[in-house]
Order: C-alpha cells, then structure tokens, then sequence
C-alpha cells in the first residue's frame, strides 16, 4: 500500500495492481479513510483501491471554502488527475455516496461506476428537523455532543455491547474532528439532498445502492428511491445490520460489492 499527500492537501492511501480498475472508497461524515481498513483486502488482490479523507477529516487539509458537495467532488476529480486515473468506480458511504452523486453529476466521464452505501435521499420532515437539530448541536457543542447517539444509530445493540474496544474506535474517529469545521460538514449532509435528487440529465452508470434493513436514518425506502432514478439500477438490503454496516459485518457489505464490480468490469481484470 502507498500512502501520499495531493497538492490540495488531502491525504490517500492506494493499494492494488497498478494497472487494474480502479475502486475509490470516500468515507461517510466524521470518519476517516481507516473505515474502509477492513474493505480494502477484499479488493486490492485485483483492483487499484483510492482511499482518501475528505477535507477537514483525517490527515487532510481544512475544507480550502465552505463545505459543500460540489467541493467535495471537485476533491475527488482532482484526486483522480493527481494519481493519473482518468476513470474509476465510485465507492460512497453515508455523506460518501451523496458526493459520489454529484461527481457522476459533475464528471460522467470519470465515473465508470457507483455504489452508494447507506445513503440518504429526500427525508421527511420530521426528520430533517432531527437531523438539523443535530447540525446545531455539533455547532455549539462540538462532535462529543452527537457521538454517542451516532453510535447507537450506527451499530445494533448486540456489536455495540460485544465489542467496546471498536466502539472507542469509531468514537475516537469522530472526536478528532475540529470542532469550528464538523458543523460546517455535517451541514452539507442535512442540506445537500436536493441538489442530487432527479439530476437532469440523469446518472447512466452501471450503480448498486446497499443499505442495511435496520438503518434508520438511511433506510430500505431511501436506497430504493435513489435506485429508482438511476436506470438499471441494482438494490441489495443487509438484513440485521444498521448504518456501519460495514465495520459490523465487512463480509456481508463486500460480498455483494465484490460481486457487483467483478460483473461490471469482467474482462479488465488482471
């Protein structure tokens, strides 16, 4: 695995033969690229894997401008031009799967595939007051107000009460981020629905949408609203699993993703 820095100031892991097709992994809100730690090996024996931490997370670089989505892609884009990728399937978690929208949006021509993971789509109004009440409590309070609750929406009770050490883990994830920045992020993720709900013209790239049976916040109803507006799109729900599905059960989320890109890239494979 090589680690480097771009010029932008956001840090990158890459993994894999040179050569192969490459997966992207963009993590969710509050994370960092070490959430994809248990994802990458299940990958990189045949594909090139980008990880990376988004502005303001990680070891990158505070946001250059307010947070936004097209920010965020304009990241990623030129994260691609700096590793000399030209196209790449875009891997998105939570707050991840709405960027890797609006960079199909922003750049098709850089996107030769999505898979969006326990994303959100339109709320409803209860609960977009939920999670903006949130947003302000992160504003005032910082991310130690807010990371107990993600936690429980995060994981099921019995991962939760079974494994501490992971839970500090993640928690220690969340709190190292900068309190005058988590907001200004968090902000993008209540806010930024709109702008990638029925996108004219709309996405054409092969996608998958995954979330969990037990994820609340970005539940069955919402992968199967996003799955609708992108033609041929393929829907696959996690029984017993909540938003981390991820961490939880890496087998059951890279299993059918492992599927899903051995199909689309069949033939390019080393």
């Amino acid at each position: 695995m090589m680690d480097g820095q771009a010029p932008d100031g956001t840090a990158y892991d890459l993994a894999g033969p040179e050569n192969a097709p490459c997966i992207v992994l963009i993590h969710g809100l509050g994370l960092n690229r070490q959430c994809w730690q248990w994802t990458t090996p299940a990958f990189c024996d045949r594909y090139r894997v980008l990880s990376y931490d988004l502005f303001g997370h990680g070891d990158s670089a505070a946001p250059p401008e307010t947070p936004s989505l097209s920010l965020f892609s304009r990241q990623l884009i030129d994260l691609l031009d700096h590793c000399g990728i030209g196209s790449a399937a875009i891997t998105g978690f939570s707050l991840g799967g709405m960027i890797a929208r609006r960079t199909a949006q922003d750049a098709p021509g850089r996107v030769a595939a999505l898979a969006i993971l326990h994303s959100p789509h339109q709320r409803t109004d209860a609960a977009q007051a939920a999670i903006l009440k949130r947003v302000e409590q992160a504003r005032l309070n910082g991310p130690t107000s807010t990371v107990n609750a993600a936690l429980e929406r995060w994981f099921t009770e019995r991962f939760r009460m079974a494994n501490p050490v992971m839970m500090d883990l993640v928690r220690s994830w969340v709190m190292a981020n900068d309190v005058a920045i988590y907001h200004t992020v968090y902000r993008v993720l209540a806010d930024g629905i709109a702008e990638i709900t029925a996108p004219t013209p709309p996405i054409t790239c092969p996608t998958l949408v995954m979330t969990g049976d037990e994820d609340y916040g970005n539940g069955p109803e919402m992968t199967v609203a996003i799955a609708a507006e992108i033609k041929g799109a393929e829907v696959h729900i996690l029984p017993g699993l909540r938003h981390m599905a991820l961490v939880e059960n890496p087998g059951a989320v890279n299993g059918p993703l492992r599927a899903f890109y051995d199909h689309i890239f069949k033939g390019q494979m080393q």
